[in-house]
């Protein structure tokens, strides 16, 4: 698995020497916590900064690990687990800027008799793939952190699309579920499922997605990725200064519908945003705190196995861009 890792990694390395002539090839997993990336698109703080970005979306961060793998990609909004397991087998790339914090939350059916995360025990509980980030933070904080419990003896752990746990929690298939926004608003709005723990409560602002990239991307295009930061600087800035706007925009993008709660009311996509940003919000500077949760991650990564080789914090961030792009350089 090394040797294959590493063998992309040098076909990759080699596809950027496609030059600066060509799009800068971003890709973001398809998350709404990774908004700043679409509100950059949408108005048009690429082209701004004269860049010519191609997006791409992608489901989650191990299918966004393929493709800069295989040097499809020059930049990638992901979560942090993925950027420092890559690291660990071979495949390097450098955290440069945050892009939100929040995101993940624990629902159980509205009528469940669950009460405390210890409950748990001995249940199904529906999550994102083993080894990805979500799941990364489910076994190490969540249950073995915070409820104290086993994530492969004391409950089954059963991996699902994000899309499909409202109907396995009503349906009795899980008795919780493990997932993100915005499909735990438009769960909760529904007023069939409630809220067990919002993690951003339990770890008030911890990072979650991040910019980062291939070495050769920085060698090759350091201009370009200055730009890009200050294009994601001026979205994040946008999200905050105005928020209606911004939550149609993302309505829009991930093609939210109305919501019919329990009592028959409707509820409008731009809601659905709004109420999503209880639990999620936005911010493109790193901060000493940053470093440290990423390095707490870690520690849960490698406690679950998820890890090759030890990756230090220090080698895996580089805040250089970050203060270039504030300081208006290039």
């Amino acid at each position: 698995m090394l040797k294959h890792t590493l063998a992309l990694a040098l076909i990759a390395c080699a596809s950027l020497a496609h030059g600066a002539d060509q799009p800068l090839r971003v890709g973001w997993v398809f998350a709404m916590a990774n908004a700043p990336a679409l509100i950059a698109d949408k108005k048009g703080f690429y082209a701004a900064e004269g860049l010519n970005v191609e997006l791409r979306q992608f489901g989650d961060g191990p299918v966004l690990q393929q493709a800069v793998a295989a040097g499809e990609l020059d930049i990638a909004y992901v979560g942090a687990p993925p950027v420092y397991q890559w690291a660990s087998r071979g495949l390097e790339a450098k955290i440069i800027a945050k892009v939100n914090y929040g995101q993940a939350a624990l629902l159980a059916d509205a009528a469940s008799p669950l009460k405390t995360l210890a409950d748990l025990r001995g249940k199904r509980l529906a999550s994102l793939p083993k080894g990805s980030g979500m799941d990364v933070l489910l076994r190490g904080f969540v249950l073995r952190e915070h409820a104290r419990l086993d994530p492969d003896r004391d409950l089954s752990i059963v991996a699902m699309p994000p899309a499909n746990m409202p109907a396995a929690l009503e349906r009795h298939v899980v008795d919780a579920a493990f997932t993100f926004e915005p499909f735990v608003s438009q769960s909760l709005l529904r007023g069939k499922t409630r809220l067990l723990l919002d993690v951003n409560q339990a770890l008030p602002n911890h990072p979650w997605y991040v910019i980062a990239a291939l070495p050769a991307t920085l060698s090759a295009r350091p201009a370009d990725v200055v730009k890009l930061l200050r294009a994601h600087a001026r979205a994040v800035a946008f999200l905050k200064d105005h928020p209606a706007e911004a939550n149609r925009l993302i309505a829009g993008a991930f093609k939210l519908e109305p919501v019919q709660t329990a009592n028959g009311a409707t509820i409008s996509a731009e809601a659905i945003v709004q109420e999503a940003r209880r639990r999620l919000g936005w911010s493109a500077r790193l901060e000493p705190a940053d470093l440290q949760f990423i390095e707490r991650l870690m520690d849960y990564s490698s406690a679950l196995g998820f890890m090759g080789k030890p990756v230090k914090v220090a080698d895996l961030v580089d805040t250089s861009f970050q203060r270039r792009a504030e300081q208006g350089g290039n």
